[in-house]
């Protein structure tokens, strides 16, 4: 068995991959792909790939998200999901996404924080 605050952090990775996956997914392109002909150049099913991974990293959201909150309350695995998710994309943000750093968005991040903590010791 996984250990279910373990399985918390994935589940928050994967919702961090999932949005970034979101975010490169481009409808139009994937409604050019010429499905018929595909298979003799591969490469024109490039604009697919956010589309299966939106759907894998959402999916192994789920699964460990509800992996997590079978050992873990609701209110504080929810809360705890999303504060890491949240740090986790503006980490990427800023880091990879080269995105302007701003302490407001640390401090309020950090109240988000401090909120799961506060419910993990209410356990």
């Amino acid at each position: 068995m996984i250990n279910p605050w373990f399985s918390l952090f994935l589940a928050s990775f994967m919702e961090v991959c999932w949005t970034y996956s979101l975010k490169a997914l481009n409808m139009q392109r994937i409604r050019e792909v010429d499905w018929l002909h595909s298979y003799a150049q591969p490469a024109t099913l490039l604009p697919v790939l956010p589309l299966l991974a939106y759907i894998g990293f959402g999916l192994a959201n789920v699964i460990f998200l509800s992996q997590a909150m079978r050992y873990i309350p609701t209110a504080t695995a929810y809360s705890a999901w999303m504060a890491l998710a949240v740090v986790g994309i503006k980490l990427v943000d800023v880091l990879y996404l080269k995105q302007p750093f701003s302490w407001m968005s640390v401090f309020y991040t950090s109240l988000i924080i401090v909120g799961v903590l506060g419910l993990r010791r209410l356990e």
